[in-house]
């Protein structure tokens, strides 16, 4: 199922971990959605680049499999690890920030991928740039 012109529900709810279901809810489809719509948006920024899903959605049992947070953004639908042939992290990230998008959550994942993430349904944006690496998590400068 195409969730926009770009982005398949497929694409944002694969995982490697086969053996647990990553079926979204009718409500997580929706944030679904609106991620989709807003990665296209993230695309445009840059220069209609192709952006590559890491991780989006992930059901519990594969955000537990994973060793994360049941807080994370990713387990309602609304935060994708994407890469971007050509970019760096770091490039993206100011891409993003400087184009003063509607995002939640913007961070530079280990220097190998960018957390992006959107906010519930009428939730106000938090516009928070982090980095976190083997050092930690801080602000981006």
């Amino acid at each position: 199922m195409q969730l926009s012109e770009h982005f398949s529900l497929e694409e944002l709810t694969h995982t490697d971990h086969r053996e647990f279901d990553n079926t979204p809810t009718d409500k997580e489809l929706a944030n679904l959605v609106r991620l989709a719509e807003f990665l296209e948006v993230v695309r445009s920024v840059l220069d209609d680049r192709n952006i590559l899903i890491n991780s989006a959605f992930r059901s519990k049992a594969v955000n537990d499999s994973v060793g994360s947070k049941d807080t994370s953004q990713h387990r309602t639908g609304c935060a994708a690890d994407i890469r971007v042939p050509g970019m760096t992290p770091d490039e993206v990230v100011k891409a993003i920030r400087s184009a003063d998008l509607e995002y939640d959550q913007v961070i530079r994942e280990h220097d190998r991928w960018t957390h992006l993430s959107i906010p519930l349904e009428g939730v106000a944006p938090r516009k928070t740039a982090l980095i976190i690496d083997k050092t930690g998590t801080r602000p981006y400068a």
